[in-house]
């Protein structure tokens, strides 16, 4: 008997990886941080990244040096705590999201 995949939406993987850079605070995160935590391939997770850094939803420190870093903006603040609340409403109710 083989086990059905449960696949992820988009929504639950861009706010996988805005919980990636939360998570690491003030020091923002890396590439590498994010594609572990959100457990990305490398194509998707430069995918994402363009479009969350396009919807302003996070930014890109400037470079100091070769290394990238991801921070939340305000409004990727925001997304994260209303996404949060409608997790754990459709939870709440047996629904996944």
């Amino acid at each position: 008997m083989s086990r059905k995949r449960a696949y992820r939406s988009k929504m639950r993987i861009l706010a996988d990886m805005m919980r990636a850079i939360q998570s690491e605070g003030e020091d923002g995160a890396g590439p590498t941080k994010i594609l572990y935590a959100a457990n990305l391939s490398h194509d998707r997770l430069t995918q994402y990244l363009e479009e969350l850094v396009e919807k302003h939803l996070i930014k890109e420190a400037e470079p100091k040096s070769d290394n990238r870093i991801y921070f939340l903006t305000e409004k990727g603040r925001e997304f994260l705590k209303e996404y949060v609340r409608m997790e754990r409403f459709s939870e709440a109710f047996g629904i996944e999201i």
